[in-house]
C-alpha cells in the first residue's frame, strides 16, 4: 500500500517555537525524503469550533501558511492546501456523520470534559456551552484523514484517540457500503520534543506563555528573560534535566553544542548567562526564515496564489474518489443502481 502522510494545524494563533519543533519541523523534514504522499493542511474549519473572531481565523491562517513556507516546506513537493478550499471535505463529513454512532462521539475526550466541568460546576444543563462543532469534530478530523487515504497521521498522545476514532467510522461506512476507506495508523514520534513555555508548562496559546516562532528581535530576548527559573546563584550546579532553557536550546541545537552546555549547568552557569546565550542562538537560527516570513505576510496575495493552487492539485486527488464514494451511498447518475 502507498503510504501517505498527513498533517494538520488549526488556525487559531501565532505559531510558536512548540509548534515548530514538534509538528513542522519534524513534518518538513520527512516529506523531503519523497517515500510517500504528503499533505499539510490549515485547518481553518477546525478553527471555527473555539473561535468566533474571523479576523483572527484569517490573520491566523495567513501566519501559519507563511510559517510553513519560510521555515523550507515545498509546495511543489507536498499537497499544501487550506481546508475551507476542499469542498469534498464537508461533503464526505456529512455522509460520515450519517454513519457514526453518537455512542462514539459520546466517548470522545473533549466533549467528556466539558461535560466532566459542567457537572462539577452543578450546571442544570450538562451540555452547557457544547456546540455540535465541539461534539462532532472528531468526524471532520475523519474526513480530513480517510478523504486522502491517509496511512499514517504523526500525533501527539492526546490526539490517539481521533485516529482511533477515524478508524471505527472507515470500518462501519466499509461494513455498510463495501471496502472504501484504508484504516490510517496513528504515529506517535517519543523522540519529538514537547516544549515548556515563559511559566514551566507545555507550551501552549490556552496558557498564554508561548514564545512566537518569529516575534521580532526585541521582543524574542524579553520572552526568554521571561522563562521561569529557580534561585540558584551563579556559581552553583544546575540541573539541565528539568531546565526549560536548556530544553528549548536542546531542540535547536546540535549533540556538541548540547554536551557543551551541559557542561556549563555543572560548573554553575548564570540564569542572566543562559538566557542570553538562548537568545542569541535562536535569533541566529530563526534570522534568515524571520525574513523570509515577513516578506510572506507582507504579500497576502502570493500566499492566497499558493494554498489555491495547492487546492487544485489536491482535489484532483480527492475528487475522483468522492465520485466512488457518491455513487457507492446512491448520490449518482440516477438507474447506475437497479
Amino acid at each position: 500500500m502507498h503510504k501517505t502522510v498527513l498533517t494538520g494545524i488549526t488556525t487559531t494563533g501565532t505559531p510558536h517555537l512548540g509548534n515548530y519543533v514538534g509538528a513542522i519541523r519534524p513534518a518538513i523534514k520527512s516529506s523531503e525524503a519523497r517515500d510517500a504522499s504528503y499533505y499539510f493542511f490549515l485547518a481553518d474549519f477546525h478553527a471555527l469550533i473555539k473561535c468566533h473572531d474571523p479576523k483572527t481565523i484569517n490573520i491566523s491562517s495567513m501566519e501559519v501558511a507563511s510559517t510553513w513556507l519560510a521555515m523550507g516546506l515545498d509546495p511543489d513537493l507536498v499537497y499544501f492546501y487550506r481546508q475551507s478550499d476542499i469542498p469534498e471535505i464537508t461533503e464526505l463529513t456529512w455522509i460520515l456523520t450519517c454513519v457514526t454512532a453518537k455512542g462514539l462521539m459520546n466517548r470522545a475526550h473533549a466533549y467528556k470534559a466539558a461535560v466532566d466541568e459542567n457537572v462539577e460546576q452543578k450546571a442544570k444543563d450538562p451540555d452547557k456551552g457544547v456546540t455540535m462543532g465541539l461534539f462532532s469534530y472528531p468526524i471532520l478530523m475523519a474526513a480530513d484523514i480517510l478523504l486522502f487515504g491517509s496511512t499514517h497521521v504523526p500525533v501527539g498522545k492526546d490526539q490517539i484517540q481521533h485516529i482511533e476514532m477515524a478508524r471505527d467510522i472507515a470500518a462501519r461506512f466499509n461494513h455498510f457500503f463495501g471496502e472504501s476507506f484504508c484504516l490510517p495508523e496513528a504515529v506517535v514520534d517519543e523522540d519529538t520534543a514537547v516544549l515548556r513555555g515563559l511559566d514551566g508548562r507545555k507550551m501552549s496559546k490556552s496558557y498564554g506563555n508561548i514564545i512566537p516562532l518569529f516575534v521580532p528581535e526585541k521582543n524574542l530576548r524579553k520572552l526568554i528573560m521571561k522563562i521561569k527559573t529557580n534561585s540558584l546563584e551563579p556559581g552553583e550546579p544546575k540541573d539541565y534535566t528539568d531546565c526549560t532553557l536548556f530544553e528549548i536550546y536542546s531542540a535547536f541545537a546540535n549533540k556538541n553544542e548540547i554536551e557543551t552546555m551541559k557542561e556549563k549547568y555543572k560548573s554553575g552557569i548564570s540564569w542572566g548567562e543562559a538566557k542570553q546565550t538562548l537568545f542569541e542562538y535562536l535569533n541566529e537560527v530563526l534570522k534568515k526564515p524571520r525574513e523570509e516570513y515577513l516578506r510572506l505576510m507582507d504579500s497576502p496575495d502570493h500566499v492566497e496564489h499558493i494554498l489555491k493552487k495547492g487546492a487544485e492539485k489536491t482535489r484532483e486527488k480527492c475528487i475522483p474518489f468522492m465520485d466512488s464514494i457518491r455513487t457507492k451511498t446512491g448520490y449518482c447518475k440516477l438507474g447506475t443502481h437497479r
